[in-house]
């Protein structure tokens, strides 16, 4: 790969292939980013379908296969995104897995391997691009509000790494303001991903349409409502903006219980 010099910004995103990270790559597309998408190959989220949504909403992107449960493996993507577009001006760190497990029967592997991934992989991310990075630079990281704000049954090793996500963030806005890069976090409610999908591991279809009934905005979000904030946090809009933690949650973390 060789550089290709432009003074189209270029954003780096982990687990661009399905959910808010396919929507915020196609949020950027529309407005000139160049993209940098990382799938995880063993997934069953089609990444060549989502390279065509790339193309249809009129973006450049490149698709990398990324795990960031392994550092050689996120190094490289970054690496490759340096080498193919010579910058890297925006980072989001998006990936991550969600599994269900009783604490009583929870072991050790379970755990590490959800922090390994969901809270680790973010510092990787971070880690490995900015080095590459220049004054103006923004990166975010996705958190949850299991973890960063409710407890979760059966989700111990989720909301463990969710809580942590927010602070690795507050550190990297204070370590990297010197150099005019921003750093902050968002924290998504109950978002129609498939993820948030999944019945085994998450609320399942039904289950969130239960939900959405405690939500005073009477609905669950679309991953497209959290991109748009991530778009913005990227954007000079929030120039003055870092260290903090967004919550998109239509509202559900401040209702009073009926």
């Amino acid at each position: 790969m060789t550089k290709q010099l432009s003074s189209a910004p270029v954003a780096v995103i982990s687990g661009a292939a399905s959910g808010i990270g396919l929507s915020l790559a196609k949020t950027y597309a529309r407005h000139g980013v160049r993209i940098a998408a990382g799938f995880y190959p063993a997934d069953p989220h089609d990444s060549e379908k989502a390279a065509a949504e790339i193309i249809a909403a009129g973006g450049e992107a490149i698709w990398l296969p990324l795990d960031v449960a392994s550092t050689p493996s996120v190094d490289r993507f970054v690496e490759q995104a340096w080498q193919h577009f010579g910058r890297i001006d925006y980072v989001i760190a998006n990936a991550g897995v969600l599994r269900r497990s009783p604490i009583g029967e929870m072991s050790d592997s379970q755990w590490n391997e959800m922090l390994n991934v969901d809270l680790t992989g973010v510092m990787r991310c971070f880690r490995a691009a900015c080095t590459h990075m220049t004054s103006g630079g923004s990166m975010v990281a996705v958190s949850s509000i299991a973890g960063a704000f409710y407890g979760w049954q059966d989700h111990a090793h989720y909301a463990a790494a969710k809580a942590g996500v927010p602070g690795i963030c507050r550190s990297m806005a204070v370590e990297l303001a010197p150099r005019g890069i921003r750093c902050n976090a968002v924290i998504p409610g109950l978002i129609e991903t498939p993820q948030s999908l999944d019945k085994e591991n998450s609320l399942g279809p039904e289950g969130l349409a239960k939900a959405a009934r405690s939500i005073p905005l009477g609905r669950v979000g679309k991953p497209e409502e959290v991109a748009n904030v991530i778009g913005f946090l990227t954007s000079d809009q929030s120039s003055y903006i870092t260290g903090q933690s967004l919550i998109i949650d239509g509202g559900l973390t401040v209702r009073w219980p009926d």
